[in-house]
């Protein structure tokens, strides 16, 4: 494929609800384009985008996929993504580097859930877009009531371009608003429009022009005082309203039968913008601190960034690209400004799938890869020693769905400790942390479908076989009443015996003062050399406490009094009464178990308020408090941890996916009696 100029350049990314077709549509279109030879399906496992093993298993996209693929003298970097909710931060990885988007929506099922969260994603971004009604040969398939669907939920502003001609079985091909001509078949033969079609044609046609010629005050003129706009003036209108966001562009067709693909070639060529035409990319100098823009000019100096690494156990790293700015060649070297040090850059190459062909350069406007770089990780800016500049990174949503994950052998044990970052790696949206208290390795992610995929990246790629389960919840002990302890380890046996005598005193303290220990002897009635031994073994025995093993949290320990003996006291003697007298003393002081409790942001549609605070009270939890933010409510709420282990997946089933939460730590609080006693009988039994 030859080199491009910024202004023969689009860079799409495909959207939609899974299993609406975007993965047949990009292969319809890599087909049509002539960049594949036989066009290939998603039941079968052979389509150019979904090439990794997990994708051809479960029929579906896991990773997001770059097709490139030349059309009338100018090069689409198409971008085909995961449509399922789990793999969102793919979505997010193309968005960061299209200037448009095509969103697909099935013309039986209309806007699911997923489309609309697509959307807003694309509306965050500031993408100009179109809309695809796929499947157009589909039984139920009306593309007049999922048109009126996508403009209820979606927009009012989408606006038909094209209309189908016949549904389901009698599918034949589309009607084009702009020419007013017919398009039939896969091989958009032109014809005459139908007569019974050309009323319906020219009353959306009127809507259409109404529309786009606002962007044009000579156009409003002109269309005011009744003059004819000509074909050329309604393609400049509906490419300026496009780009300006004031018109979503719907088009038709069915992928499978590959019918209205070419027309949807030719809207993205004539309405899309190129990288020249949309904003200027923001950029920070390294340098001086100061925010630059960074414009699409090969002359300029280099500015690239990095969207997705892949992992692979015998190729290395390789990492996708977009050149803001400049040209980089292969076999260069480059300044990575995030990491401030220079990488070498070996063979460049563009992708089609899985599938490389090498190149000299890649030049501003498009994208690339590269293998075996060191030290750049997703999001890294890549550009000149000499004009160091780092892009916006990619913004990932949080994840929020945890599990523990466990090693199956000692040898996975070995090899875990490696292979997690590299998968990290390839997935920044995936969040890997130690849990200190629990002493397990926690993995948070998207949902289960996300963290199932992780486990079986794991294993097919590095041949580590893992097991997740719900993490552990970090219980704590505590005291709710002072008292005191007294604990004299006395034993005679040949030679020297063992003496040490401990008086302690313990208090309960404020929720989150943690564990203190603190010496009051006075008179010398135990040496000041024993009191360390007496401080160990009281902190040692803090970490299993005496109602189910957690450790003992907001306790005052005073070593008040005591006595030794003079031949028979020890280190390990004052380290044994230390111990056993905390264990007395937290038996005395009525323990009780803690819990810990979340602080939860949740952003839902207004109709699902209801439920939501409903559910809430029987997960032990209380709302804070609730705010509107446009058409959702954002509820401020506390529960206990152990009641939200499955809470991305309780809200995704309540709200069908509309909803979103954060969760974070807030504070430790006393575990109500009845569920202290479920608790303790289960610890004891395992």
């Amino acid at each position: 494929m030859n080199s491009h100029t910024p202004d023969k350049i689009r860079n799409v990314v495909l959207l939609s609800h899974y299993g609406a077709g975007k993965t047949s549509l990009a292969e319809a279109m890599l087909f049509t384009s002539g960049a594949i030879k036989r066009l290939g399906n998603v039941k079968d496992g052979t389509t150019t985008s979904d090439y990794d093993p997990a994708e051809v298993e479960h029929h579906m996209s896991i990773n997001l996929s770059v097709l490139p693929q030349e059309w009338k003298g100018n090069k689409i970097n198409l971008i085909d993504t995961p449509g399922y909710a789990d793999f969102a931060g793919e979505v997010k990885s193309a968005l960061r580097v299209s200037e448009a988007a095509i969103v697909v929506v099935c013309a039986a099922s209309g806007v699911e859930v997923g489309a609309e969260q697509v959307w807003s994603y694309a509306e965050e971004a500031k993408l100009a877009r179109l809309i695809f009604i796929n499947k157009m040969d589909r039984d139920n398939a009306d593309f007049f009531r999922t048109l009126e669907e996508i403009q209820a939920k979606l927009a009012v502003r989408c606006l038909p371009v094209q209309l189908p001609v016949g549904a389901q079985n009698d599918f034949q091909g589309i009607i084009d608003l702009v020419t007013m001509r017919s398009y039939s078949g896969s091989s958009s033969k032109e014809t005459e429009l139908p007569a019974e079609f050309l009323a319906q044609a020219k009353s959306h046609r009127e809507r259409l022009v109404e529309a786009v010629v606002e962007v044009d005050d000579e156009l409003i003129a002109k269309y005011l005082e009744g003059e004819e706009l000509s074909k050329e003036e309604i393609l400049k209108a509906i490419k300026q309203a496009t780009i300006a966001g004031k018109l979503i562009p719907v088009f038709t067709g069915s992928a499978l039968c590959n019918i209205g693909i070419s027309p949807l070639f030719d809207a993205i060529s004539n309405y899309l913008p190129s990288p020249e035409e949309a904003d200027a990319a923001a950029a920070i100098n390294s340098t001086t601190g100061n925010e630059e823009e960074v414009k699409p000019e090969v002359g300029a100096p280099l500015g690239s960034l990095v969207f997705k690494t892949t992992a692979d156990p015998f190729i290395g790293k390789i990492s996708y690209f977009r050149v803001y700015s400049g040209v980089i060649f292969s076999n260069s070297q480059v300044w990575n400004a995030n990491k401030n040090s220079m990488e070498r850059i070996g063979q460049l190459f563009t992708l089609l799938g899985k599938n490389q062909h090498p190149v000299d350069q890649i030049t501003a406007g498009d994208i690339g890869a590269v293998a075996k770089l060191n030290l750049t990780t997703t999001g890294d800016t890549l550009c000149t020693p000499e004009h160091p500049v780092i892009l916006k990174g990619i913004e990932f949503p949080e994840a929020n769905f945890s599990l523990a994950i466990h090693p199956q052998t000692k040898a996975d044990l070995d090899k875990m400790g490696t292979v997690l970052p590299r998968i990290c790696e390839e997935d920044p949206s995936l969040k890997v942390h130690r849990e200190s208290d629990t002493n397990e390795t926690v993995v948070s992610g998207f949902g289960d479908s996300h963290l199932e995929m992780v486990k079986q990246r794991m294993y097919r790629k590095f041949g580590v076989k893992v097991k997740l389960e719900p993490p552990k919840i970090p219980y704590k002990e505590t005291i709710t009443l002072s008292t005191k302890a007294e604990y004299k380890h006395k034993k005679q046996s040949g030679g020297h015996g063992q003496y040490g005598h401990v008086f302690l005193e313990l208090e309960p303290l404020a929720r989150g003062s943690g564990f203190e220990f603190t010496g009051k002897i006075v008179g010398g009635s135990i040496p000041k050399n024993y009191i360390p031994a007496v401080e160990k073994g009281v902190n040692e025995a803090k970490d299993d406490g005496i109602l189910a093993g957690y450790p003992v949290d907001d306790v005052r320990v005073t070593l008040y009094d005591g006595s030794f003996h003079p031949v028979d006291s020890s280190d390990i003697a004052f380290k044994i009464a230390g111990a056993q007298a905390l264990k007395k003393g937290l038996a005395q002081g009525q323990p009780a178990l803690l819990e810990p409790i979340m602080n939860l942001s949740i952003t839902v549609p207004e109709a699902y308020t209801g439920d939501i605070v409903g559910d809430l009270n029987t997960k032990r939890g209380h709302v804070l408090g609730m705010a509107p933010q446009g058409n959702c409510n954002v509820i401020q709420a506390q529960a206990p941890y152990a009641e939200l282990l499955h809470y991305a997946i309780d809200l995704r089933s309540m709200t069908q996916g509309r909803g979103n939460f954060t969760m974070e730590f807030s504070h430790y609080e006393e575990v109500p009696p009845h569920i202290s006693q479920k608790i303790i009988a289960e610890r004891k039994a395992r």
